[in-house]
């Protein structure tokens, strides 16, 4: 009795392994899906982008109070509190990094965009 208890746990580990296996190959067969359409970006091209947007970012002054709408209420003690904070200021962040990107980068046209 006791073999085939033993024989049906590692019967049983064995599967649990392999299952474990299929997903962890599964996952990656789903990554690669994933990746297979997407166009290609050398390193050397992502990390200048990563430098433009880090900089264009660090430049801006979020604490410019102009760049917010700010939404005000009387709540139940008769106290203003804010209701909601809107930043209007996303134009002013993307122009300089983009302004940043095209600097540092030669600009064509996709062939796409050619015919047209």
């Amino acid at each position: 009795m006791s073999e085939s208890k033993e024989l049906l746990e590692a019967t049983i580990k064995g599967l649990e392994e392999k299952v474990n296996q299929l997903n962890n190959d599964l996952t990656t067969k789903r990554k690669e899906l994933e990746d297979v359409s997407k166009p290609e970006l050398l390193q050397s091209v992502y990390d200048t982008i990563y430098d433009c947007v880090n900089d264009g970012v660090g430049e801006f002054d979020f604490e410019d109070s102009d760049n917010y709408d700010f939404e005000y209420e009387i709540d139940y003690d008769g106290r203003i509190a804010t209701h909601s904070i809107s930043f209007n200021g996303a134009d002013y962040i993307v122009e300089p990094i983009f302004k940043l990107i095209e600097s540092r980068f030669k600009i064509i046209n996709d062939k796409e965009n050619d015919s047209i």
